[in-house]
């Protein structure tokens, strides 16, 4: 490899492509179709979180083929925070907003945007709920924004191999592309800066009393929780968000 070959191993290495999260996947036949999907459109990285199966899975390694890299490179995490904690910005595949407000993108817009931040270097995670299911609530409130697929409202079921691909294909087609977007200068917040956020105020509105009535308190919490990632956070934001609630609460025991 010549100094020129160096240079670029060296740039793409600074600059991860997205990681692909399987949350709470059902099938090994579908994780290893995922695999595939994957690695059509040059995306390597995926994260499982609590596989209902187990996991490694003889199943996946079965239907990955020639895509059984992938599977030996995966990272596997008992909860969703844990597995995107060093991400940056987050898109949640999903086919509804359940009542949480926040961004709707397509696959193409999102993985156009994507490239965009990649080229600031920034660690973007695209996550992916179980086949019956998909992501719940307390899911999506993880995420900055929601990515639909638009298709035949009468019918709108796509499998899990299904729904990667084709985000993996926008992202694959857009390889040429990544401007980086303009106006930003301090980097974005990972996530587990903003869930530690999210932890100081939630603790401290629990001892104040927020969260009543109890009933709904699950609810209020995801809600705020959604509201934290919605925001585009930098680390200078997430500090003085800190600071000030310190600062609040000062001289009140």
């Amino acid at each position: 490899m010549d100094t020129q070959d160096d240079i670029s191993a060296g740039q793409a290495a600074a600059v991860p492509d997205p990681v692909v999260v399987l949350v709470r996947p059902q099938m090994g036949e579908n994780i290893g179709a995922a695999a595939r999907a994957m690695l059509n459109f040059g995306l390597g990285r995926m994260r499982l979180v609590a596989p209902r199966d187990g996991w490694p899975n003889p199943a996946a390694a079965a239907m990955a083929s020639g895509a059984g890299r992938v599977l030996d490179a995966a990272q596997l995490h008992e909860d969703l925070a844990g597995a995107i904690g060093d991400c940056q910005y987050v898109y949640a595949t999903t086919a509804r907003a359940r009542g949480l407000s926040k961004r709707v993108l397509t696959p193409a817009e999102a993985m156009a945007e994507a490239r965009a931040r990649q080229a600031r270097g920034e660690r973007v995670a695209i996550l992916f709920g179980p086949e019956r299911a998909g992501l719940e609530n307390a899911d999506v409130a993880l995420a900055n924004t929601i990515v639909t697929v638009p298709v035949s409202p009468d019918f709108a079921s796509l499998n899990l191999a299904q729904s990667v691909l084709l985000l993996a294909y926008e992202w694959g087609r857009r390889s040429g592309e990544g401007l980086a977007p303009e106006g930003e200068t301090e980097p974005p917040a990972t996530l587990v800066e903003v869930q530690k956020l999210a932890d100081h105020y939630e603790q401290r509105l629990e001892e104040a009393g927020f969260f009543f009535p109890e009933a709904k308190a699950a609810g209020m919490k995801v809600t705020l929780r959604n509201m934290w990632s919605r925001m585009a956070l930098t680390g200078a934001d997430v500090r003085m968000l800190h600071g000030m609630l310190r600062q609040l609460l000062r001289g009140k025991g």
